[in-house]
């Protein structure tokens, strides 16, 4: 008793309730379908049950059937219209119709397809890819941070001024939503807008949040207007690690557009949940999971063949969360 009225009854419930939590995998894309794909980096679900499989190094995107007993091409490679070539990033709508960014000739691209492959839009941005955020072989800036909505495709352009760019499927730029954060590096142009790159996502509810891919980790929500609603700091113990040792000094890299400084994510991807929970990867094998106001709810890892680090979030039906690498499905109650 009086432990409770001390609140330290209150303390060790907290903590209990914040403890890593295992998941394990429910299951996986057989392997004589799996076997098929030679980099799968987006596995998603459409509302009809039907599997899409991003298979970057392929350059093609693949149908799977709900009970995953076969697949079939829907996207092949190429650099014409209809086709894709060096693909960076992909998002399905739960109708089925999806989007592709690739960059051919260095050009930023963007297109439509129908649950079939029937291309139904597209755009090209201007200027060239300027890679700002690259984690192994991944362009994770600019297109590489594609969402899509059904009505409208988002992506984190800091150069334009805000911290998500939102466009009309026609190419057009609707609005920007946010302010780019104090990096302390405002003399480095390049350096700044690097650290303020992140993930755009779509709050089911209504809104969006905004989640800091690079240097010190943070996510803002935004109603749908795009005014600010909050923001939180990223913190916990099974990351101090990964804090400790964030640079204050960036090496360059010579690319075709000059040098530009040696930028990689300290967050490796982000999804929200259909209850408004926010479901953030760390690049270290470990993923926190934030309530709709923006309150620390678990803290996560992934079990399947083994401790699995994820490069992609996808929540399907039946609060089914799909994850690559691997191909992998957990129940994310």
């Amino acid at each position: 008793m009086l432990c409770v009225l001390c609140g330290c009854f209150l303390l060790v419930t907290s903590l209990t309730a914040l403890k890593s939590d295992v998941l394990r995998s429910t299951g996986a894309v057989p392997a004589h379908v799996a076997g098929r794909f030679r980099e799968p980096t987006g596995f998603q679900q459409s509302a009809s049950g039907q599997y899409f499989v991003f298979d970057r190094r392929a350059h093609t995107v693949f149908g799977i059937d709900e009970q995953q007993a076969s697949s079939w091409e829907i996207i092949q490679i190429g650099a014409e219209s209809g086709r894709i070539i060096g693909p960076t990033a992909f998002a399905v709508e739960p109708n089925g119709t999806f989007v592709v960014a690739d960059a051919p000739n260095g050009r930023e691209r963007i297109q439509i397809f129908t649950p079939a492959g029937f291309r139904i839009g597209g755009f090209l941005l201007p200027g060239r890819l300027r890679p700002r955020v690259v984690f192994e072989s991944f362009v994770l800036n600019g297109i590489g941070s594609l969402q899509y909505t059904g009505t409208s495709i988002l992506m984190s352009q800091p150069e334009t001024g805000g911290l998500i760019t939102e466009y009309a499927l026609s190419g057009v730029p609707n609005r920007t939503i946010g302010n780019l954060r104090r990096t302390g590096h405002e003399h480095d142009r390049e350096l700044h807008l690097a650290l303020n790159s992140g993930i755009p996502l779509v709050d089911p509810s209504g809104g969006f949040l905004f989640v800091f891919q690079t240097g010190e980790p943070m996510f803002q929500k935004y109603d749908r207007e795009g005014r600010l609603i909050f923001e939180r700091h990223v913190q916990g113990r099974e990351v101090d690690e990964v804090m400790s040792r964030l640079p204050t000094t960036w090496p360059t890299r010579k690319t075709e557009d000059g040098e530009l400084p040696l930028v990689t994510p300290t967050i490796r991807t982000a999804a929200v949940d259909r209850r408004g929970q926010l479901w953030i990867s760390f690049v270290a094998p470990v993923t926190y999971v934030y309530d709709a106001d923006g309150d620390k709810a678990r803290t996560v890892q992934f079990r399947a063949a083994g401790l699995t680090t994820p490069n992609s979030l996808f929540f399907g039906k039946n609060d089914r969360l799909l994850v690559t690498p691997g191909l992998f499905e957990f129940s994310a109650k």
